[in-house]
């Protein structure tokens, strides 16, 4: 029984979206709590080198969005990458969920099959759909909701792995 590229993305991205509301729900009280400032703490780094808080809110936003774009042969919708407040990562993430909700499985029949051209580091690659999907889409978005996670850890927010996880149902 073969799964459908739709079930393998939208449902995907849309519950690994709602992990990332829950953790600025759990960054907020967290904040309030210790009397951190908010905007501290979107620009939080794990690493010097490492993109903030933010930048995995927008990374991950990113890779769905441009995921499904990529498998429809659409254009995705194009975001400012400006956010430095809570407010402003949860409007992302709210924008993203009313992208993906638009899109039907309609739109990703056949897309097992298109070609998916790339470029990170400038390194071309070129994709089957399906392995788009499984090697570089998903790993790449949930590698950013990772860091996200690692981030509200590291500062001392209480989170772990069912956070992380979500829902279940």
């Amino acid at each position: 029984m073969s799964i459908s590229i739709y079930r393998l993305t939208v449902p995907v991205f849309q519950r690994g979206l709602t992990t990332l509301s829950a953790y600025l729900d759990k960054a907020e009280a967290f904040a309030s709590e210790k009397g951190i400032d908010p905007v501290e703490l979107v620009a939080t780094r794990l690493a010097p080198d490492m993109l903030p808080f933010s930048g995995q809110y927008q990374r991950a936003t990113d890779s769905a969005k441009l995921a499904i774009a990529r498998l429809t042969g659409t254009d995705a919708p194009k975001f400012e990458d400006n956010e430095t407040t809570i407010a402003d990562l949860r409007a992302r993430v709210a924008k993203t969920e009313a992208y993906l909700a638009t899109v039907s499985p309609d739109a990703l029949d056949g897309a097992e099959t298109r070609e998916v051209v790339i470029s990170p580091g400038g390194h071309r690659t070129v994709f089957r759909g399906d392995d788009y999907v499984m090697s570089f889409a998903l790993p790449n978005f949930y590698f950013h909701i990772s860091m996200a996670h690692a981030i509200l850890r590291n500062k001392g927010a209480q989170i772990g792995k069912l956070d992380y996880l979500g829902r279940f149902s």
